[in-house]
């Protein structure tokens, strides 16, 4: 055996531990809404999605050697989602934001997106997605009712008041609600598919599932789906994708710093592989990485073992799960998806942060909202960056003068230049919190962790 091969083997023996097992669900509670809701609705390929995401966990972890999480872009999710946009549509938002990401990354320039888009749009479209998600979580109980019966045991509107306790109650602690509800769920599936007197319908197929669908999205799904769903995607992807996570990277493993050219090209990739075949856009993440390490994750051992977990019920099951998930309870789907809506929106909260006096909170409020306002009232994350964009341009120039604004957009325009690699770690943070790390994307599984 090579020496780097065995290596690498011994690390992942002498970690192998319950603090990695656990650390690996820390991410959980944005997948499993998203991807149960988007395989449901056929907007996904469910086997695809699960190899993909398991050999980019699995790669991720041996290649950076830390909890790399990979993770839906929740953005394109959401609009997907509250749009009803075909499989081809979300392919091509995911396509389109994989490959302008991984450009960003290769000709070293993914910092121009944090230098041209103001925090407020970018808060305003987490608002605005979080909210999103929200609605859709409405709208998959709008059915349901108080009274139970034979028919309605596992999913009426008690059980949406008894999930969403539960969340409640544990919000401010690690207990992994959104595994709890997850398993519940299932539970009551497996239950209502092989209790019917008639025998069960579309029941999980054991076998041998691989990716045998080939998505080739048309020019106007293009059009639909970037615009629609994936330009909003993009600053979010960069700043807390790339940026935050190799900054929460250089900060929690020194010893393994990542640059953002090499993150940026590693979300281009998972896009630009995956989507042709169903897979869902896929992107990496501080929040996840933060949420992972405060569950225990130390090393890369629980991303690949959570890599080895999706692949295996990829190739052993695939999409034959998408008939048990079909049954899975409206009520607690809709309680995971609108607390990682929640969880997404709190995002917002740190719009003020930094702020230097009471008319530049103002401002940054007022972007804020607007941005949030065209998002949902369009269900278009498009719509929702260029309006605040616009807001944000023409507010800065009533303040400033319209002189002094036109002098420092120059400014920021004459400082667009590709770094190297020492730029790039020299302009990593060197004090994160570990204990509140960065608020941006943060798992429904506890409240701890940040993103």
């Amino acid at each position: 055996m090579r020496p780097h091969i065995r290596h690498t083997y011994d690390r992942i023996v002498t970690n192998l531990n319950i603090h990695e097992i656990s650390g690996s669900l820390g991410d959980l509670g944005t997948l499993l809404p998203l991807m149960i809701s988007l395989a449901v609705s056929g907007q996904i390929n469910l086997t695809s999605t699960l190899w993909f995401g398991g050999i980019w966990n699995i790669l991720s972890g041996l290649i950076y050697q830390v909890p790399m999480c990979v993770q839906p872009m929740k953005a394109i999710g959401a609009v997907v989602l509250a749009s009803d946009m075909t499989i081809q549509q979300n392919m091509a938002a995911g396509l389109g934001v994989g490959g302008i990401i991984f450009f960003l990354g290769a000709t070293r320039t993914i910092h121009l997106i944090d230098i041209i888009t103001p925090k407020p749009v970018i808060r305003g479209i987490q608002l605005g997605t979080g909210v999103s998600l929200m609605i859709k979580a409405h709208g998959l109980i709008k059915t349901l009712q108080w009274r139970i019966s034979g028919e309605n045991w596992s999913d009426n509107y008690t059980w949406v008041l008894l999930a969403f306790i539960l969340v409640i109650s544990c919000y401010n602690s690690r207990v992994p609600t959104a595994l709890i509800l997850f398993f519940i769920g299932l539970l009551f599936a497996l239950i209502r598919m092989f209790a019917d007197p008639e025998g069960p319908t579309n029941p999980p197929v054991a076998g041998g599932h691989y990716p045998d669908t080939i998505i080739v999205p048309s020019p106007e799904d293009f059009q639909i789906g970037f615009l629609n769903a994936g330009l909003g995607q993009i600053p979010l992807t960069s700043l807390n994708s790339v940026i935050a996570l190799a900054a929460l990277i250089h900060d929690l493993f020194p010893e393994r710093t990542a640059s953002t050219t090499s993150i940026s090209m590693s979300v281009g990739i998972m896009n630009l592989t995956g989507c042709w075949f169903g897979c869902m856009p896929y992107c990496h993440g501080s929040g996840g990485l933060a949420g992972q390490y405060r569950f225990g994750a130390r090393t890369e051992v629980s991303i690949i073992f959570l890599g080895l977990c999706k692949l295996l019920l990829g190739i052993v099951f695939g999409s034959s799960l998408v008939g048990l998930l079909k049954l899975f309870p409206t009520s607690i789907l809709s309680v995971m998806l609108f607390v990682s809506g929640l969880e997404l929106a709190m995002a917002a909260r740190s719009v003020l942060d930094n702020a230097a006096d009471s008319r530049i909170k103002y401002e940054h409020f007022l972007v804020m909202l607007v941005t949030t306002g065209s998002l949902v009232a369009f269900s278009n994350d498009g719509i929702g960056f260029l309006t605040g964009m616009v807001t944000a341009a023409i507010i800065a120039a009533q303040r400033l003068g319209a002189r002094c604004w036109f002098e420092r957009c120059v400014n920021r325009l004459q400082s667009l230049r590709p770094r190297n690699v020492q730029e790039e770690v020299d302009a990593l943070p060197t004090s994160i919190n570990l204990e509140e790390p960065n608020p941006e994307e943060m798992p429904i599984v506890h409240r701890g962790a940040k993103d």
